[in-house]
């Protein structure tokens, strides 16, 4: 398994670590660490980070916000968890740049995929942050965009778990998990692995997606190795 350019999906519910709310520091160091080692190995990376440990556009709208705006306080979520994500590559010596999918100079450059692409030709890790830009798509449906947009090998999922199964493993303990799978069956079994948009179009535009735990420090690294410890899901 060997990729050459990839984009990395993190969960922003994965930043809060222990603490249940915000970014913890000590998460985020342990992510710049990991991304630094694959950066070291010659890979070329584009990262979207969600938002969730800080406002979610759908739950929001469930509490009486505005579904337009609640995602839009969702997209300024994701760039502030990509600034945060952004120092801490710089501390690790990571040269980096975030681009916004809305305009927001000074904070980020206004994100196109020639700008992506060439960023990282120059061996610069390439943070995509504010979604899509558009409501109604979750961070994941930007991942896919993104993933598709950058022309990446492939698409690793990082969260929580290490993987997809049959059911959700932190609820139902006889959850079972799969080593591979199609999209279309990840679509007709209903399984969480991303919402059916995201899916959908990693499906017709044959990206692969990798689903491990990205919480575990040197996972990153394993998976790059071809090391098998998470789902792959592909056509």
């Amino acid at each position: 398994m060997k990729f050459n350019r990839i984009l990395l999906k993190l969960s922003g519910e994965s930043l809060m670590g222990e603490q249940g709310h915000g970014i913890d520091v000590k998460r985020l160091a342990e992510y710049a660490q990991q991304i630094k080692a694959v950066h070291d190995m010659g890979v070329q990376i584009s990262i979207v980070i969600g938002g969730g440990n800080i406002f979610r556009g759908l739950s929001g709208a469930g509490k009486g916000f505005d579904r337009v705006k609640g995602d839009q306080m969702g997209m300024c979520a994701t760039v502030i968890n990509s600034l945060a994500l952004s120092s801490a590559l710089d501390a690790a010596g990571v040269k980096n740049r975030v681009l916004t999918a809305i305009r927001m100079e000074p904070i980020g450059e206004f994100y196109s995929k020639w700008k992506a692409i060439e960023a990282m030709e120059r061996g610069e890790v390439v943070i995509c942050s504010a979604g899509t830009g558009s409501p109604y798509f979750t961070t994941d449906t930007g991942s896919s965009l993104r993933g598709i947009e950058v022309e990446a090998d492939v698409m690793l999922k990082g969260t929580r778990v290490d993987g997809v199964y049959t059911a959700d493993p932190e609820k139902d303990p006889t959850a079972t998990k799969f080593h591979d799978i199609t999209y279309a069956e990840v679509i007709s079994r209903g399984l969480k692995v991303m919402d059916v948009t995201a899916t959908a179009m990693c499906m017709q535009n044959n990206l692969p997606i990798y689903v491990f735990n990205m919480d575990i420090v040197g996972n990153l690294e394993r998976v790059m190795a071809g090391e098998e410890i998470g789902t792959l899901v592909h056509n």
